[in-house]
């Protein structure tokens, strides 16, 4: 923790931690204190106050005095209210406001035992308070969203759960539906849960993190032994992403005892995960954008289209495979998808372009990453809305290299013009192909003429909502199915969220959206062990 108002104390703690960019969540000790800072409804007042005491996301009022420091690149700032008599302490002699981060390194489990604590801490933090109650399972901090106004679902607000951690796990998500079996979901790679089942409940972990470090397998591991020992639970069956280097899926095929073992699809999974959040059965149209799931064709997936239910997920559309140049590390370089799709709807002298992006663009580099797609040298194709969003990131000098997972999106949308009214649009091919080299070419030419980056940043997100509307449409006179199930960590975007789910209202649509369990892959291990309990039912295993 640290003063958030004091500018040097918040950049010497972003460099103790190894955290570049990543915003910090603050902490007041009244609702009083947090409006001196935030646009705050009473809808976000009351999650604040709420049991679970959640970090809440909040517009940042203008002219706020919080160091840039605190939330670089974005409009929002993370607060939450005390939940602990420590924090209640703590602030009966302070009126600022305080960073309350994890005690870890930045990408590292927190640190839950004092032996470890002094060791892996020393150098960030500057004192201890410890105490004698012992900490049983390490977790972090849950954070939630609401869209700024009315939504046109069911009259009430959209709520994104971002993180569901403390103050919600491990209270069990209650299914429509009852597990024949008890179930052990390994969930994804990153922002990683897992999910115990038993009669009519998904018992949906903590946030465990990216599963990338032997320390983080370790807490993954401790968490299942931790709750299995709490709800009296031994799995039969362990569900898992079809993705072979995951480490959460190599622990599900090892030898643990588990005899049954079920793969699925990740989009599939994203998909029952929200249906399972809503309590339908039956068949949906499927959209499932995020930034990488491992599809049945061996590619990775991310812009995609089904109908489904918790059986089977027939792909009907998706967006057009591009490479992806250097696989992870076109990721953390947002700048390499941007080329690869101007490339695309340009062709090869599109460094040529009186843009501004390309007065940046490493002409070597990029002859280096031409050399490695016509070789095919590490370049996976993929079909991800999560990098045409990067690369859109970049091409309006927004963010060519990222430093957290999300960043170069996020910051895309902090942008966007809300009150712009005019989109791009995709085109198709037969087989469901889903085209934006048009779109691309139409940016390119707005860009020429001098339009900002602010009303681009918006035109593409509302071609994005009105793309979904528009197959789901076709789809709903094809198919006879009114019922449309969005997940994926592209929609933690409120904005893109909110306009899609206008459009679809105004067109009749029912819609299902997340609000009791994560959009984003901390949602997947719950729809993993939907489908896997629907194809043991059936047989299809």
């Amino acid at each position: 923790a640290c003063n958030a108002l004091d500018s040097d104390a918040v950049e010497c703690l972003r460099q103790r931690k190894y955290r570049e960019d990543k915003p910090f969540a603050l902490m007041a000790g009244s609702i009083d204190v947090i409006r001196q800072y935030c646009e705050l409804s009473d809808g976000e007042a009351d999650l604040l106050r709420s049991r679970e005491r959640p970090i809440v996301l909040l517009a940042k009022k203008q002219g706020t005095a919080v160091p840039a420091a605190i939330a670089p690149g974005v409009s929002t700032l993370g607060f939450m209210l005390p939940y602990a008599p420590v924090h209640l302490l703590l602030f009966e002699s302070l009126a600022e406001p305080l960073v309350m981060t994890s005690g870890n390194i930045s990408d590292e489990p927190i640190c839950f035992r004092e032996d470890e604590a002094a060791e892996r801490l020393e150098n960030i933090a500057d004192y201890f308070l410890t105490n004698d109650r012992r900490i049983h399972i390490r977790t972090d901090d849950s954070i939630v969203r609401l869209a700024p106004k009315q939504s046109s679902i069911q009259n009430s607000r959209l709520q994104i759960i971002l993180r569901r951690s403390r103050g919600y796990a491990p209270e069990p998500v209650r299914t429509p539906f009852h597990f024949s079996r008890q179930i052990l979901a390994c969930g994804a790679e990153l922002k990683n849960t897992f999910c115990l089942t038993k009669d009519n409940y998904a018992f949906l972990s903590h946030h465990i993190g990216d599963l990338e470090n032997l320390e983080t397998l370790r807490s993954f591991t401790e968490g299942i032994m931790h709750f299995k020992r709490l709800f009296d639970l031994e799995p039969e069956v362990v569900a898992y992403d079809l993705h072979p280097e995951y480490l959460s899926t190599k622990y599900a095929q090892s030898d643990s005892g588990i005899g049954t073992k079920i793969g699925v699809q990740h989009h599939h999974a994203h998909i029952a995960s929200c249906m399972a959040d809503n309590d339908a059965e039956g068949e949906v149209i499927g959209v499932a954008m995020d930034g990488l799931g491992f599809g049945t064709d061996g590619k990775m997936w991310g812009g995609e289209f089904f109908v489904a239910d918790f059986n089977r997920a027939e792909r009907i559309a998706h967006l057009d495979y591009v490479p992806m140049p250097g696989g992870t590390q076109a990721i953390r370089e947002p700048w390499r998808m941007a080329a690869v799709y101007l490339e695309r709807a340009i062709g090869n002298n599109f460094p040529d372009l009186k843009i501004p992006f390309l007065g940046t663009l490493d002409r070597k580099k990029w002859s280096t990453i031409e050399s490695m797609i016509a070789s095919n040298t590490n370049c996976p194709e993929t079909s991800s809305m999560g990098r045409l969003f990067d690369a859109m990131s970049a091409i309006l000098c927004v963010r060519s290299t990222a430093n957290y997972e999300g960043q170069a999106a996020i910051e895309l949308e902090t942008i966007a013009e809300r009150s712009e009214d005019k989109c791009y649009e995709f085109t198709f091919e037969d087989g469901g192909i889903i085209k934006s080299e048009a779109l691309i070419r139409r940016v390119v030419e707005d860009l020429i003429n001098g339009v900002s980056a602010a009303i681009v940043s918006a035109r593409f997100h509302l071609a994005v909502a009105e793309l979904i509307a528009n197959v789901a449409t076709n789809l709903r006179d094809e198919r006879h199915i009114n019922r449309v199930a969005i997940s994926g960590g592209v929609f933690q975007n409120i904005f893109l969220l909110e306009r899609a789910c206008n459009m679809l209202n105004a067109r009749g649509f029912e819609i299902l959206t997340h609000s009791r369990v994560p959009t984003n892959d901390g949602g997947i291990s719950l729809g993993q062990a939907a489908i896997a309990n629907a194809r043991l039912r059936s047989g299809r295993i």
